[in-house]
């Protein structure tokens, strides 16, 4: 019997038309390689309105394992998120205009949550398909950290048998016209995220290389 990948990918949001991360997830949809079925879920760029919409899909599709998926611009690498964060403190307004300030997103969650997918392998298998790709220590604490850890706050307390975690990717080209920000083109990160999707669903166990940073 084959592995479920769900994968979301958020909406645009600020100043930006696209969202390279649902467009990417759109791609993904309905995928089946590898013993792997991938099925793919729209996000609103929207604090804890993104986790409900989640965890209906979690109880919809039931998978073994859940992706998210966000824009990180400036990074230059697909990159997996090591740790999620129980803390909200956005830059920026949400779609609907929330901007919580060092808030927590559950009082009575614990401060942080490791993923439980195997970045390390991940990152390998994406570097060895030649896509740049590197473990990040930081989703950031805008919407992004914010779904990666209400999600695995869900699952921790409610589908402990499904392994959870995010993965942040680079702008795609047509963002970065007019400022100059690194990019990656949307063929390579699809084909990481789908690289990135079946090493998870197919291995538990992570590898031990290095891929930590001194800051």
């Amino acid at each position: 019997m084959g592995k479920k990948v769900l994968i979301t990918g958020f909406d645009p949001f600020g100043t930006d038309k696209v969202n390279p991360a649902l467009e990417a997830v759109k791609q993904l949809d309905g995928i089946k390689a590898d013993n792997v079925e991938i099925v793919a879920q729209e996000v609103p760029t929207v604090f804890h309105k993104s986790i409900e919409v989640v965890v209906e899909a979690i109880e919809k599709h039931e998978p073994d394992v859940v992706i998210c998926v966000g824009q990180a611009g400036g990074r230059t690498q697909v990159t997996p998120e090591r740790i999620a964060i129980n803390v909200d403190d956005a830059r920026i307004p949400d779609n609907q205009r929330n901007q919580p300030i060092d808030e927590a997103i559950y009082e009575d969650g614990p401060a942080a949550y490791w993923t439980t997918l195997p970045v390390k392998r991940m990152v390998h298998e994406m570097k060895k398909a030649g896509i740049p790709a590197a473990v990040s220590n930081t989703a950031g604490t805008f919407v992004c950290n914010h779904l990666f850890y209400g999600v695995m706050h869900y699952l921790q307390k409610s589908a402990p048998q499904i392994r959870g975690g995010f993965i942040h990717i680079p702008f795609i080209p047509e963002q970065t016209v007019e400022n100059g920000a690194p990019s990656l083109n949307l063929d390579d990160i699809v084909r990481g995220l789908q690289t990135a999707a079946i090493i998870a669903a197919n291995e538990t166990e992570d590898i031990r290389e290095i891929g930590g940073t001194t800051h």
